[in-house]
């Protein structure tokens, strides 16, 4: 199998069929591609509504659907998939997630797999996403690290001009180039990074699993790339209800137990312990600017949140980001 797009659908039924409809576009241009989606435990009639779409539409040459229940998160949703293909007759030479809230563009894919062939040394790289209005959405990234974690709390222009090597966010790259990680709405991933580092991290449930995955390969001796080339409109978070139109939103618990996952995995207690504190210290300093009348556009209780789930409150031991759909 030349690639295999995995989706994991969750409450989002009718974006994944409109996801489909415009890969159905690009299945041509692409020849040996295969399209794989989960029906994460939506819980309602979703499984038989993308199948019905695929068999009304005929897409069941190239298009496969699983079910699964309870939800999984995002990285179990993806494993259901990724571990049989992976250990198949026919395993695929690389491996598209793609989220299930996208629409893909003209040659997207093409881009991607061209990328990929002309750079055997690059392990992952990430598609240019952006929103539905045709505005670029920031898809390349530096490692978080307690410096960028204090610089994105406290949101001021003049700590961030200090610490500008840290942010985050990359300026967006309208070329190709090579990043820390890609956000994983449409990210394609060498077969090898996977027998050398192995599929998704399911500890994390949702959020951080793609930065981790990253991080990974890194250490792994693979590169990671943009391809801004690749364009893909993502409406973002329509999954998780974390939207850009709803920024109040108070974060899940899971949101913050894969923050504490990730700083705790990939760097160890103590630098846990100086993100947690830089984070807390960032968000404690954005609350007295408030007070003096700096609008508030932070979510709900992020700094009470980010004291409940610090490692300070919950501990040092690396734990699993417990399942909602378990324990609720």
């Amino acid at each position: 199998m030349r690639l295999l797009v995995v989706i994991a659908n969750y409450k989002v039924a009718h974006l994944t069929i409109d996801c489909l409809r415009s890969l159905a576009k690009e299945i041509g241009n692409v020849p040996g591609t295969r399209v794989a989606v989960c029906e994460n435990g939506t819980g309602d009639d979703s499984a038989q509504r993308i199948q019905r779409a695929i068999d009304d539409n005929g897409w069941n040459a190239w298009c496969t659907l699983m079910a699964v229940n309870p939800n999984l998160g995002f990285t179990g949703g993806n494993n259901v998939i990724l571990r049989p293909a992976l250990q198949s007759a026919d395993q695929p030479q690389y491996v598209v997630l793609l989220n299930a809230d996208t629409i893909v563009h003209q040659n997207a894919l093409r881009q991607l797999l061209d990328f990929m062939d002309e750079h055997p040394d690059v392990g992952v790289a990430g598609s240019g996403l952006e929103y539905p209005d045709r505005r670029p959405q920031n898809s390349a990234f530096r490692f978080p690290s307690a410096w960028s974690e204090f610089e994105g709390s406290i949101n001021l222009g003049l700590v961030s001009r200090a610490l500008k090597r840290w942010v985050v966010t990359l300026p967006m790259p309208n070329h190709a180039c090579e990043v820390d990680w890609v956000g994983g709405a449409s990210m394609i991933i060498r077969r090898e990074v996977f027998e050398d580092i192995g599929v998704l991290d399911q500890g994390y449930y949702t959020h951080f699993e793609d930065v981790d995955f990253c991080f990974n390969a890194h250490k792994a001796g693979w590169a990671v790339w943009y391809v801004p080339d690749s364009r893909v409109t993502h409406l973002v978070g329509q999954s998780t209800g974390l939207t850009i139109a709803n920024p109040k939103r108070r974060f899940p618990p899971y949101f913050f137990g894969a923050r504490r996952r990730y700083f705790l995995k990939n760097h160890g207690p103590f630098h846990a312990a100086l993100a947690d504190a830089a984070l807390i210290c960032g968000l404690a300093l954005w609350r007295l600017r408030v007070l003096f009348g700096k609008q508030d556009m932070m979510a709900a209780h992020i700094l009470y949140d980010s004291i409940r789930y610090s490692v300070f409150v919950t501990g040092f031991r690396l734990t699993d980001v417990k399942n909602p759909a378990l324990f609720s």
